[in-house]
């Protein structure tokens, strides 16, 4: 199964679930990223990934998907963890989610 990303409002989050052992048997939360939604903004405050997780993109793919749900809400994004920060540094096709009078307050 493929890595899909999922929205928690109940713990103000999303997870991304994955197949812990690459057999198909499952999914597990392999990562999440915390938010704070208020007045048409979204804050992203810490982003994860399991170690177990590691080095297969689920944090790139988290990130994408954050930001992707986000356009289609039509929210602001304010990008106060580093993870999500820097994601969108390194790909300025996010950069337009970012109000652009904080844009400098977050290094974009």
């Amino acid at each position: 199964m493929e890595p899909r990303v999922t929205d928690r409002p109940e713990k103000s989050r999303y997870e991304i679930l994955a197949d812990a052992a690459g057999d198909g048997d499952g999914t597990e939360t392999a990562g999440f990223a915390e938010y704070h939604l208020s007045e048409g903004e979204i804050a992203f405050i810490h982003t994860e990934i399991d170690t177990r997780f590691a080095g297969r993109g689920l944090g790139g793919l988290l990130a994408r998907g954050v930001l992707d749900d986000a356009r289609a809400r039509g929210l602001r994004v304010l990008p106060y963890c580093p993870f999500i920060r820097g994601w969108i540094g390194k790909h300025p096709e996010y950069t337009d989610l970012v109000p652009e009078a904080r844009r400098a307050r977050f290094g974009l």
